[in-house]
């Protein structure tokens, strides 16, 4: 599998040039940025062959049989049309897009292409995400509550690198992506109520720097959702799942109990990289010509959700 990375010089992209470093018979053969230096740079230090500033030149070549975008998220809707329209399977890195339009017409694209087309929802790779859903699956365990605090220190417009970026990001169709995709992939089914509440506007990023969300779902089960770009402390998104037998608390790949005692997810997948596991799922559905789990089709309900969140904060 010939992989072309969009996007790979940023935070992302680095981490999804990893993963497939560990990946069996899967070659980087491609890298776009847009610059010409930093993207020429970068090939060159990982002994990648073919480097680009525009999508389109990578998306033209023979021998790049899959795209994983990794780009600003005002581009995904665009350049996933692009990449189906080219033929080549694609990987969005989360959100799919930042508005419900724009997932409408991703979804309506790849039913008419028939390409693989998977949003980056990588909670529900995660190793301790899996966990929790594997013991829901069996029946020993059922979520009463999911209580969730996604925080950061954000008030330039800086990348998870520290770096100046080119795109404003976005609490709610980004960080809440995550946690709204993932209550509804772990109680299976779209939530029943949905709202939220935000602070103030930040006077020259013109988007909301706090915000608070609530989600039900049809067994009963909630969750509330606490995000902020001014939090000064430990950044990150650190899950807590009350449930009937048991609390525990996910920090991305780790997993404790209610005491903070490890649990061992060692038996879990082939990895304990969610970044990795969400990429070997993309080769092997393409591989396998299935659908994978996260195809933006099962994606759409929670931008749905995002959707009417947002219009209930007015």
């Amino acid at each position: 599998m010939r992989i072309c990375v969009a996007g790979a010089y940023g935070a992302f992209g680095l981490k999804h040039l990893d993963a497939l470093a560990n990946i069996d018979d899967v070659e980087v053969t491609s890298v776009m940025g847009p610059t010409k230096a930093k993207i020429d740079a970068l090939a060159a230090e990982r002994g990648i062959s073919h480097a680009a500033t525009t999508l389109e030149e990578c998306i033209a070549r023979d021998d790049v049989d899959a795209v994983i975008l990794a780009t600003p998220t005002q581009k995904h809707a665009e350049q996933a049309h692009a990449c189906m329209d080219a033929g080549k399977p694609v990987l969005i890195e989360i959100p799919m897009a930042d508005s419900l339009e724009d997932s409408r017409k991703i979804v309506a694209k790849q039913k008419e292409a028939g390409l693989v087309c998977m949003a980056g929802q990588v909670r529900r790779f995660n190793p301790s995400h899996q966990w929790i859903r594997n013991k829901i699956d069996s029946g020993e365990l059922k979520i009463q509550q999911m209580d969730v605090q996604t925080y950061f220190f954000r008030r330039t417009n800086t990348n998870a690198k520290g770096e100046p970026r080119s795109w404003t990001d976005h609490l709610l169709w980004h960080h809440a992506c995550h946690t709204v995709d993932l209550f509804q992939y772990q109680t299976s089914g779209k939530a029943v109520e949905a709202y939220g509440m935000q602070g103030p506007a930040h006077p020259d990023l013109g988007i909301a720097m706090d915000m608070a969300i609530a989600l039900k779902a049809a067994d009963g089960a909630i969750c509330t959702l606490s995000l902020s770009f001014n939090n000064d402390g430990p950044l990150g998104t650190f899950f807590r799942y009350i449930c009937d037998k048991g609390t525990y608390i996910a920090s991305y790949d780790d997993l404790y109990d209610g005491y903070n005692n490890p649990i061992d997810l060692s038996d879990v997948a082939v990895s304990n990289n969610g970044i990795e596991l969400i990429d070997r799922e993309f080769i092997s559905a393409i591989k396998e010509g299935r659908t994978p789990n996260g195809c933006v089709s099962d994606v759409l309900s929670a931008m749905e959700t995002l959707d009417q969140i947002e219009r209930s904060m007015g």
